[in-house]
């Protein structure tokens, strides 16, 4: 299975495969046709506080990386399990997202929780 990640602002394309949001929102202004998200799993995505956290004026990345997989370990380890059963079988899963930081975010957390459960 090959995993990927891109913003939900970045157009939609047949080569994304299956493509999951995984923030707790919908991005804004996106429509769900432009979106085309095939699953939304904003049970896995950081809780509000724990995002307000990684969005405030210099937070650490790497203590949020942290929080977000006790998170996942924690109270959202059911919905974990889930979103790895719907993407298990799925050549091409996309991970899509809002936030303008592509390399520091919660999604990269989620991608290195996900690629050792998926094989």
């Amino acid at each position: 299975m090959e995993l990927r990640r891109k913003r939900a602002y970045d157009s939609a394309s047949p080569d994304d495969g299956f493509r999951v949001l995984v923030d707790r929102l919908w991005p804004r202004g996106v429509s769900k046709e432009r979106a085309a998200i095939d699953l939304w799993a904003k049970d896995v995505a950081p809780t509000a506080e724990l995002r307000r956290a990684w969005h405030a004026p210099g937070a650490e990345f790497e203590t949020n990386a942290e929080r977000y997989r006790a998170q996942l370990a924690g109270p959202s380890a059911d919905a974990l399990q889930e979103l790895v059963g719907e993407l298990r079988g799925r050549p091409v899963v996309t991970l899509v997202y809002a936030v303008h930081d592509t390399e520091h975010n919660h999604v990269v957390v989620l991608e290195g929780v996900l690629k050792p459960l998926l094989g």
